[in-house]
């Protein structure tokens, strides 16, 4: 909020975190062989890097974080309209009604989004429409990152395939080789870390240890980032993937509304409309009710027989 184009300055840190991790403790100083070919790799790093790189520049171009998390939400969907497309897979009616309530949701929601950049910007007709034409970037900016983090998902999904699943390497690797591509961001990565400097001193509580809080924000973004992604690889190998999209999706849900209520978004009725239809859609898209039935059935069950 205080720094919105910071973007880069905060995917560099995420992704040098992990990467030294995954050298120390994945590939073992470089010595471990990967089990998929490095230029595979390449492939889809590439993919990844640019993902990153457009949805930060997003949020620089009108975009407001709820909308931004909405659209990100339909990567399940775009991921399933371009295997309809690549693959030639088939899916059944409840899939593609899930499909539509989430495209219903996410016009919604960016109708509204639309409504609401015009009339902020209507002071002053000439300003107005440039506000207004750098929103529609935005949205073409999130529009490509979706389809191509979806292509990116088919793409793993062939490599899985063909020499087996192997996340942790994967995750090593896409956030290590990035790392010379940021030497292009590398003016505006410096600028955003003077301005950090900048910042308004902070007291670390517990340890008395003062620095600007923005540094210490930036801080707590990248451990909870690295949690969040070792969880994930932790749910890939334990649970179904039905489990882990469920869990990334109501993880989605509650980061949205924690974002509306602590930062006052401006969300209205048709903004919620938008978004119950988007996590329903994919709910439905998860097949979640079929999984509920047999375990509520249980649990009446049990509760008879006491």
């Amino acid at each position: 909020r205080q720094f919105p184009g910071c973007g880069n300055i905060v995917t560099f840190s995420q992704f040098l975190f992990i990467a030294v991790e995954g050298f120390l403790f994945e590939a073992n100083f470089g010595r471990k062989r990967p089990a998929i070919p490095i230029r595979y790799y390449f492939i889809m790093v590439a993919m990844f890097f640019t993902v990153s790189v457009v949805n930060n520049y997003a949020l620089n171009l009108n975009i407001a974080m709820p909308l931004h998390m909405i659209f990100r939400s339909g990567s399940l969907i775009a991921s399933m309209a371009l295997g309809i497309i690549i693959l030639k897979k088939r899916y059944s009616i409840t899939k593609y009604a899930s499909i539509a309530l989430v495209s219903v949701g996410i016009f919604t929601c960016t109708f509204m989004s639309a409504k609401q950049v015009a009339s902020d910007s209507s002071l002053n007709e000439e300003d107005g429409l440039q506000v207004f034409l750098w929103w529609l970037l935005g949205i073409a900016a999130l529009t490509f990152a979706l389809l191509m983090s979806a292509r990116m998902g088919i793409f793993q999904e062939t490599l899985y395939k063909q020499f087996g699943k192997h996340s942790k390497e994967a995750l090593f690797y896409n956030h290590a080789l990035p790392l010379p591509g940021f030497l292009l961001l590398a003016p505006n990565i410096y600028h955003h870390a003077v301005l950090f400097s900048q910042s308004e001193p902070f007291q670390v509580p517990g340890i008395g240890l003062t620095l600007p809080i923005m540094w210490f924000y930036l801080l707590m973004n990248v451990i909870t980032q690295y949690v969040c992604i070792r969880g994930v690889f932790i749910l890939t190998t334990e649970c179904t993937s039905l489990t882990v999209t469920l869990v990334v999706t109501l993880r989605k849900f509650v980061s949205l509304i924690f974002s509306i209520l602590y930062f006052r978004n401006p969300f209205t009725a048709w903004h919620w409309l938008g978004t119950i239809f988007v996590f329903v859609g994919t709910l439905m898209y998860t097949e979640v009710w079929n999984s509920l039935g047999p375990f509520l059935a249980r649990w009446r069950k049990r509760l008879k027989e006491e």
